[in-house]
C-alpha cells in the first residue's frame, strides 16, 4: 500500500495505528486490520458495526441499547476514527499524505492531521541522514574491529588505452528535502538505484582517461566528474536524491601484476629525474658556454681593431719617414738605425765591453753565474745596462 514503510524512507512510516496498514496490523478497534481473514482487504462495515453493539451492549447495564445509544456509539467510533488521523513529525522527517493511494501533499515539523486507513496515511522519510554507500568493496563489523573486503566484480574497470585498474570508492548522499515524495514514490529501490548509477557514472569517467592519469594527477577530476554525472542521471529518474560526496578510496593496478607496475612507474620516475638532471646542467652549461663564446668574438674584434689600427699607423709612420729619407738620406738612414737599436736592445740585458787603453791581448772576466741571478724578474722593470 502507498503509506506502508519503504525501504530506505528513514523512520518507519506504518499506518496510523502504529502498523503496516493491511498487513496484519491492529485496527483502531483492536482487531485485525482485515474484515474477517486478516488477507489485507479493508475491513466490513456491518462487521464492525456489529462489533461495536456488542461492546456498548457489555457496557450499558442490562445489555440493552436503544437506537439513540447506537448513535452515539456510533459518532464516538466516527471520532476515534478521525482521531487515528493525527501524527507527529520529527525534526529531521517530512510528512508525505497519501488519500486514495495518490501523493496529496507534504507536512511539516509538528502535529499534523489525514485522513486515516482505509482512506489515507502518512510516509515519514528522514530527509537529513546522510547515507554512505561502498562501491568495490564492502566494510565488515565485527565486535573489535573492522575490515574491508573487495568486491572485484564492481572495482575492476577498463581504461581508455584498454588497461585494468581496481577502484574502491564511497558516494554520499541523503534525500531530497525539496522533493522527498520523488525518492518515496518514483523509485522502489533507492540505495540500489544509487549504487547502480555510481558504478555506471565511474565506468564511464575512467574509459575516458589513460591509465597513467587515472592512477597519479586525476584523481580530483573523476570525482568531481563522477558527482555531476550521477547528479545529472539520477535527476533524469527524478529520484529524489542529492549527491554529497565521491571519495576515491583506492586506485591502484589489479594485484595480480602490481608488483610489475610499480617496476615500471620507478623505472618512469628514474626516467623524469634523469630528464630533469640533464635538463638542470643544459640550463646551467649553455648559457656559460654562450658567455664564453660572446666573450671570444669580442676579444676577436677588438684585437682585429688593435690590429688594423696599428698596420695603419706604422703605414702612415713609414710614408712620413720615406717623405724625410727622400729630403736627407744619410740623416734618415742615421736615425732608422739608431731607433731600431734602441728598440731591440732596450728590452734586454746587456754587458758591454769597453777595450781600456793598454788592455790589448787581454781577456776580460765575466761573472756571468752572478750576472744570471741579478737578473731581474720577467714583468718588472728592467734595469739599466751593467758595465
Amino acid at each position: 500500500m502507498p503509506w506502508s514503510n519503504q525501504s530506505g524512507g528513514g523512520s518507519g512510516g506504518g499506518g496510523p495505528w502504529g502498523q503496516r496498514g493491511g498487513n496484519g496490523g491492529g485496527g483502531p478497534w483492536g482487531g485485525g486490520s482485515g474484515g474477517g481473514g486478516g488477507n489485507g482487504n479493508p475491513p466490513d462495515l456491518e462487521e464492525i458495526l456489529r462489533r461495536s453493539q456488542d461492546r456498548l451492549k457489555n457496557l450499558v447495564p442490562g445489555g440493552n441499547i436503544g437506537g439513540r445509544g447506537l448513535i452515539i456509539g456510533g459518532l464516538l467510533l466516527i471520532l476515534l476514527w478521525l482521531g487515528s488521523g493525527i501524527y507527529f513529525v520529527r525534526p529531521n522527517e517530512v510528512g508525505l499524505n497519501v488519500v486514495f493511494g495518490r501523493f496529496a501533499g507534504k507536512t511539516g515539523e509538528g502535529m499534523n492531521w489525514n485522513w486515516p486507513y482505509p482512506i489515507g496515511g502518512v510516509v515519514k522519510p528522514q530527509v537529513t541522514n546522510v547515507i554512505t554507500t561502498e562501491v568495490g568493496f564492502r566494510t565488515v563489523e565485527s565486535v573489535r574491529t573492522s575490515r574491508q573486503t573487495d568486491v572485484t566484480e564492481e572495482s575492476l574497470m577498463l581504461t581508455g588505452d584498454e588497461n585494468i585498474v581496481d577502484i574502491d570508492f564511497i558516494v554520499q548522499w541523503q534525500i531530497d528535502p525539496a522533493a522527498p515524495e520523488n525518492y518515496v514514490f518514483n523509485i522502489q529501490d533507492p540505495p540500489g538505484t544509487v549504487k547502480a548509477v555510481a558504478e555506471s557514472a565511474m565506468r564511464e569517467i575512467i574509459g575516458r582517461r589513460n591509465i597513467q592519469p587515472v592512477l597519479t594527477t586525476d584523481r580530483g577530476a573523476i570525482e568531481t566528474e563522477v558527482r555531476q554525472l550521477m547528479q545529472e542521471t539520477l535527476n533524469g529518474y527524478n529520484a529524489g536524491v542529492q549527491i554529497r560526496l565521491v571519495q576515491l578510496q583506492k586506485v591502484d593496478p589489479p594485484q595480480q601484476v602490481i608488483d610489475a607496475f610499480r617496476d615500471v612507474q620507478a623505472a618512469r620516475a628514474d626516467q623524469e629525474r634523469l630528464r630533469n638532471e640533464a635538463q638542470t646542467y643544459a640550463n646551467r652549461i649553455v648559457p656559460e658556454a654562450r658567455g664564453r663564446a660572446a666573450g671570444l668574438v669580442q676579444s676577436a674584434e677588438a684585437f682585429k681593431e688593435q690590429t688594423v689600427a696599428e698596420a695603419r699607423g706604422q703605414a702612415s709612420r713609414f710614408n712620413a719617414v720615406y717623405e724625410q729619407y727622400k729630403n736627407a738620406p744619410g740623416v734618415t738612414r742615421e736615425r732608422l738605425f739608431l731607433e731600431t737599436m734602441e728598440r731591440v736592445m732596450g728590452g734586454t740585458d746587456k754587458i758591454i765591453l769597453d777595450n781600456p787603453a793598454g788592455g790589448q791581448g787581454v781577456v776580460p772576466y765575466l761573472p756571468l753565474d752572478q750576472l744570471q741571478q741579478r737578473r731581474p724578474v720577467p714583468g718588472q722593470q728592467q734595469g739599466g745596462a751593467q758595465r
